[in-house]
């Protein structure tokens, strides 16, 4: 078995979601899942299928997200995950209805930060250990930090 670090292109800005699912209607469900809950998002969604054909999946709203979130998958190569990419809204907007997606089985992480995913490749095929989110904890949070915070949510109209 070989183990590897594949890093998520992505621009600083778009969010992302990395799951693992089990049915090769995930794309239809998870498009569906994500327009009926924030029509106005906009999202890429590609899923690793992992027998016949093996074949990358994709759907979405808008190209380039779409396209990122193919070549993405295809860097990955690991059966049955999906990764969504998304603008004009954040992972916590949707992360539930994801989640509730019958054939979704798990979410590895959800975030705007730098990814990697470990991945071990058995050379029969590949599958995700675990994921690197963002980087090292810095330190401890002071006052003018919980502000700072606060002042963020806010923004994000998400703390009165």
């Amino acid at each position: 078995m070989e183990l590897a670090m594949v890093s998520i292109e992505k621009p600083a800005e778009v969010n992302c979601i990395l799951g693992q699912s089990h049915f090769i209607k995930t794309v239809e469900d998870l498009h569906e899942a994500i327009v009926q809950t924030v029509p106005q998002m906009k999202f890429g969604i590609a899923f690793c299928g992992s027998s016949g054909p093996a074949l990358v999946r994709a759907s979405g709203n808008d190209f380039e997200l779409t396209a990122l979130a193919k070549k993405n998958a295809l860097s990955l190569s690991c059966g049955h995950c999906f990764i969504i990419f998304m603008s004009e809204g954040f992972p916590i907007n949707i992360l539930n209805t994801i989640k509730s997606v019958p054939e979704v089985c798990g979410i590895y992480c959800a975030t705007a930060n730098a990814l990697q995913v470990i991945v071990a490749d058995s050379g029969e095929g590949r599958g995700i250990l675990g994921v690197i989110d963002g980087v090292k904890s810095k330190g401890a949070e002071t006052e003018s930090d919980v502000a700072a915070r606060k002042q963020l949510l806010r923004k994000f109209g998400y703390k009165l």
